[in-house]
């Protein structure tokens, strides 16, 4: 079980832990990635994902040149929040850690694409499977410590 926190005390409800199972499983909203650069500065990073509710992990498809494996290759500590404004939403810490093995990373890159695109035949799905294919990208997988929640359609 993880901890869930309220993210708006007096304001509304916090989620139950199969509340945020649902929220991160069945929307498309991008989750947003906050990492912290050489400069110490913070980086935030809108990304599709895939969520897998069994074991509470964000998986990310991203370049393995990007900023965010930049950061996370210095500090794994992440930041996210996924909110669907303006009524609830899920943010929290975690630890990131990068996938490069491409057997492992194309089912996962698979399942982001068909969540955001509908299908792997879109021609952004083959683009991006492509660079998994060639370990031109690779894959983060977030594990949080905990979740902050707020749902402003119920009561406080």
């Amino acid at each position: 079980m993880i901890k869930i926190l309220n993210g708006s005390p007096g304001f509304g409800s916090v989620l139950s832990e199969q509340e945020v199972k649902n929220f991160l499983t069945n929307n498309k909203y991008n989750i947003h990635l906050g990492t912290v650069d050489e400069k110490g500065h913070p980086n935030i990073h809108p990304t599709w994902y895939y969520f897998e509710a069994l074991n509470h992990k964000f998986y990310v498809e991203t370049s393995k040149h990007s900023k965010k494996v930049s950061n996370v290759r210095k500090n794994e500590g992440m930041y996210f929040c996924d909110p669907q404004p303006p009524y609830k939403g899920v943010r929290g810490k975690g630890t990131a850690r990068i996938h490069e093995n491409i057997d492992h990373n194309i089912p996962i890159a698979e399942k982001i694409m068909t969540r955001y695109l509908g299908n792997l035949e879109h021609p952004m799905a083959r683009a991006l499977l492509n660079a998994v294919e060639k370990g031109e990208s690779v894959i983060l997988e977030i594990s949080p410590y905990y979740y902050s929640t707020w749902d402003y359609r119920k009561s406080g």
